[in-house]
């Protein structure tokens, strides 16, 4: 598997705002902003949105937090560490990915509302 491009920060910048938002598949209840949805697209990263969304409804430490921090650490080795916490410390649910595609050093996400966002669209 071929790592895919980094993602260029400057473009990630430009998203400070949505005003379109999309729906995710699999968990209705989940939307996801312009810039997040530039991510998912850029390096092929839906199944990301996938692990955050279905995490909602089925980890009871996620689902009960309001605000959730995510976090996807990637490796040399095209392994990853993706996290999920409350923001202030406490991790709230962790699962290691064995092989991505995904470009180092990876990506944060915010979680608030039913939305996921980029930090500077949050």
């Amino acid at each position: 598997m071929s790592k895919r491009p980094a993602l260029d920060p400057m473009m990630l910048a430009q998203f400070t705002g949505s005003v379109n938002f999309h729906r995710h598949g699999l968990v209705w209840e989940v939307l996801y902003t312009e810039g997040v949805e530039y991510v998912a697209e850029t390096v092929g990263a839906y199944w990301l949105l996938d692990e955050i969304a279905l995490a909602q409804r089925y980890v009871i430490p996620v689902k009960a937090e309001d605000f959730q921090v995510w976090d996807l650490k990637v490796g040399a080795n095209q392994t990853a560490m993706l996290t999920c916490g409350d923001g202030n410390g406490l991790e709230l649910y962790a699962k290691r990915i064995e092989c991505t595609d995904f470009p180092e050093p990876g990506i944060r996400f915010y979680y608030a509302n039913w939305v996921i966002h980029l930090p500077s669209e949050y």
